[in-house]
């Protein structure tokens, strides 16, 4: 097993609970870690029986370009097509995070993070 991780994802989105947010859009971080079972990729030297990070990116791109009310709902939607893509993942680990959200005072980032399978475990 190895984690294979894509970090420091950076969108500019217009997910939001309220519409001012959704047109005007924020800055997101999106951090995404897989546990992977990689004996046969490693042994072979074959991209297909790993995760190849590209198409991860991919789709954390293709998610991250849906609006949506709730990073919640980013989140979940990035583990459950990560595991439909990629057979040899045990499980994920999802943080996004909206940097500089709109609370009427000074506060970095509001995140989200979510885990499936073995990180459910305590990997």
């Amino acid at each position: 097993m190895a984690i294979i991780a894509l970090e420091g994802m950076y969108f500019r989105a217009g997910h939001g609970f309220y519409e001012e947010e959704q047109q005007t859009g924020n800055d997101f971080v999106v951090d995404l870690f897989m546990d992977v079972d990689i004996q046969f990729a490693a042994a072979e030297d074959d991209l297909f029986q790993t995760v190849n990070y590209e198409l991860a990116h991919h789709i954390c791109l293709s998610e991250m370009r849906e609006t949506t009310r709730l990073i919640e709902t980013i989140a979940w939607r990035i583990s459950e097509r990560i595991h439909e893509q990629f057979p040899t993942v045990m499980g994920t680990r999802v943080k996004i995070s909206k940097l500089n959200p709109p609370l009427g005072h000074k506060v970095a980032k509001a995140s989200i993070e979510m885990s499936t399978g073995s990180f459910e475990e305590g990997f």
